[in-house]
């Protein structure tokens, strides 16, 4: 009986599992970071904003400067009381950003820019458009303003309100993207530890291929899995060695895969999986402990998994599609799961522009687009050597196994590619 695709994804996540602590971490700047896990928590060094600031360009005030019982002003401020609860205040100094101001005396206000440090004192601001009037005075001028009452903390960033000292600004895992490095940035930290990248041999098997570039003898095709499928993994962060293997002769197999790179710490074969008289893959891990079975999947249901000599392996199908949607199955949410990188696919729900068909009790992915108005539209058919709907498609449309038909309009899950 074929195995759920949920079951298959579990014992890929298994077989990866020990390897970020056999891996270790290093650091590094903060962009070289960019893509990679964290490999520690990270603590704030300090307050995110470091100080109290401005959320507006306005006035930074007293609230207590403004009474709320209807008594008269306070003749010793300067203050003057107007119609509708204003209150007059003398204008002192502008606050731009990146300056640290003198305290705010009572009676006064100071014109402050967005971001800027709120000065002791005060504990609100009333923004511009608020004021009588409603336009910043030319500095040195002796100036007043009226404005409204206000309550304390009003439009002000208090320090610490993002993020406070000592507590946690990203788990250990986390994936580094803009979002990330920024955060780091911000708390003032210039390196960051990360998770070092796994190293993958990728083999691409098969009597029937030669590399781009050569002539096309007669029954012979471009090989196509090792540019896509390296790709792939250099885009999900992993190092990659890469060897074309035109052979279906298992010794040479294993005298390929035994002259890897001693740092190897997976293997990735396309081709040579299925149930044929010539699968080099299945022959050569003869006395190695891989299992070669069928997943109920559409396309890519033959897979093996495994270990060779102590190194863990996965042996995808030979037809394009099939080894790219079982890395994107499979191997990518593993890296995730278990390194914290790359980050997830995003995966929307948009309608179908038309209707489809799947085989009964197997998981059909579909080459698509998401289009701007938010449906999507297949690209080609379902067939797994069909190279062109791959590459003009920007999404996989998931069909669950116990679903055969789907109509115009109806709504699927989408993994963005």
């Amino acid at each position: 009986m074929p195995r759920s695709v949920a079951e298959h994804a579990d014992a890929v996540r298994g077989l990866l599992a020990g390897l970020p602590a056999a891996k270790g971490s290093e650091r590094l700047p903060l962009l070289d970071a960019l893509g990679r896990a964290l490999a520690v928590d990270v603590l704030a060094p300090g307050h995110l904003p470091p100080f109290a600031n401005s959320q507006m360009d306005g006035y930074a005030v007293r609230s207590l400067d403004f009474p709320h019982d209807g008594g008269s002003p306070d003749a010793g401020t300067g203050t003057g009381r107007l119609g509708a609860g204003c209150v007059r205040l003398k204008v002192v100094a502008p606050i731009p950003a990146g300056v640290a101001p003198q305290e705010l005396l009572p009676g006064t206000a100071a014109p402050i820019m967005t971001g800027a440090m709120m000065p002791a004192g005060a504990d609100a601001v009333v923004p511009i458009e608020q004021a009588v009037p409603d336009s910043f005075p030319v500095p040195g001028a002796n100036a007043v303003v009226d404005l409204p009452p206000t309550a304390a903390r009003s439009f002000v960033r208090a320090a610490g309100s993002d993020i406070a000292a000592g507590t946690l600004a990203l788990p250990a895992g986390s994936s580094l993207g803009p979002g990330q490095l920024g955060l780091l940035a911000a708390l003032g930290l210039t390196e960051v530890e990360v998770r070092r990248p796994l190293h993958v041999l990728l083999v691409t098997t098969g009597e029937e291929v030669v590399e781009p570039g050569q002539a096309l003898p007669p029954g012979k095709i471009h090989d196509a899995n090792g540019t896509l499928l390296e790709a792939a993994m250099r885009q999900a962060g992993l190092t990659v060695t890469r060897s074309a293997l035109s052979s279906d002769d298992p010794a040479a197999l294993l005298g390929c895969l035994r002259g890897r790179d001693t740092g190897t710490d997976l293997i990735v074969t396309t081709g040579g999986v299925s149930k044929g008289a010539y699968e080099v893959v299945r022959q050569a891990m003869a006395e190695q402990p891989v299992e070669f079975l069928s997943v109920a999947m559409q396309p890519g249901g033959p897979q093996g998994i495994g270990l060779f000599d102590g190194v863990p392996f996965l042996g995808f199908p030979g037809n394009p599609v099939s080894c790219l949607v079982s890395f994107e199955m499979f191997l990518r949410p593993a890296l995730s799961a278990v390194l914290g990188a790359p980050a997830p696919r995003p995966a929307p729900r948009a309608r179908l522009t038309e209707r489809l068909s799947s085989p009964a009790g197997k998981h059909q992915l579909r080459r698509a687009s998401l289009l701007p108005d938010g449906t999507v539209r297949l690209e080609g058919g379902p067939g797994s050597h069909l190279v062109h709907a791959l590459a003009s498609a920007n999404a996989l449309v998931h069909v669950p196994a116990d679903v055969t038909e789907l109509e115009a309009g109806a709504e699927v899950e989408v993994w963005m590619l």
